[in-house]
Parts: C-alpha cells; sequence; structure tokens
C-alpha cells in the first residue's frame, strides 16, 4: 500500500531526531510531500514524527495529477548539465522505455513493478499550501480531533488534490 506522507509544520525548535527522520523520509521543508510503501520502517518512522505531519493511502488518480503538475525529473544534457523538466509521456518514455505512458508508469508504481528512481524523479514532491487552508483547529491538533495532523486515511487525497 502506498502511503503520501505531507509535512504539516515547519523547521522551528524541532528536536535532532525528529528532524533526521523527516530527513530520511525526504520531506525537509514544510508542505513537501513523498510516496512510500508502508512497511515496518516507514511505520516506525511516520509514527515517530507524527506530531509533524499527516498521511494516508493514496490513489492512483490523485498520484497521476500531482506527478503531471508537480513532478519534476532530473535529465542531462550532452554538457552534463543537469536541469529540471515536467514529466510527461514523452519524457517517461525517452527516461524507461519499459512505460509508454504515464498511466502505464503508475500503474506499475502501485504494483511495485517500478519505484521513482526509475525515471530520475526530483523528490520530494514540492505542494502549495492547501486552498481554504488545512482544518478549522489548525495545524497542532490531530486529524481525529478536528486538527490537520496524523492519519487522515481517505481524506489525504482530498487535501492533496487542494494542494496541488
Amino acid at each position: 500500500m502506498k502511503i503520501a506522507v505531507v509535512r504539516v509544520r515547519g523547521t522551528i525548535n524541532v528536536d535532532g531526531r525528529i528532524k533526521t527522520t523527516l530527513d530520511l523520509l525526504k520531506i525537509k521543508y514544510k508542505n513537501n510531500c513523498n510516496v512510500v510503501e508502508l512497511d515496518d520502517t516507514y511505520k516506525g518512522m511516520i509514527n515517530k514524527v507524527n506530531s509533524y505531519v499527516t498521511y494516508g493511502p493514496i490513489d492512483k488518480e490523485t498520484f497521476k495529477a500531482m506527478l503531471l503538475s508537480r513532478g519534476e525529473i532530473l535529465s542531462q544534457n550532452e554538457k552534463k548539465d543537469t536541469r529540471v523538466e515536467k514529466i510527461n509521456d514523452e519524457t517517461i518514455k525517452s527516461l524507461n522505455p519499459k512505460f509508454n505512458s504515464v498511466d502505464e508508469f503508475v500503474g506499475a508504481f502501485f504494483e511495485n513493478k517500478a519505484k521513482l528512481s526509475d525515471i530520475n524523479f526530483k523528490l520530494p514532491f514540492r505542494l502549495t499550501p492547501p486552498t481554504k487552508g488545512f482544518e478549522r483547529k489548525g495545524i497542532k491538533i490531530p486529524y481525529t480531533q478536528g486538527g490537520a495532523l496524523g492519519n487522515r486515511k481517505i481524506a489525504i487525497n482530498d487535501l492533496l488534490k487542494r494542494m496541488i
């Protein structure tokens, strides 16, 4: 199962161990998002930074929309200069001939047959603050009590669509 992890709180007064864990999750700044496979390692990491992130299972449509609008690929030209390109069918096909379109890559990614590194993807997704803001009680209260932190379950997809 793929989990989207979004950093909600900033970098001020963060404990060093939590900061290291957020760096390992590749969500260094506020409103950054990373999509990971939920296993025991990531479960422990997410549990440790629970008061700084929100997370939940992401669906294919939201991931595809995020990939097309906010995804960036690092590509190299003949001069060995790296530059950032937007994702479309042609760039995915040129970087990895196994995939003819974005839909094929998304399907393979959700079946664990492909990784984001197969297309030189630049992590993390850099999202905008959500339209109409976070929940009513703010970013210091858990989602179950009306805030923005913790496990959102399926509601993470609505938040990500507002942040794209």
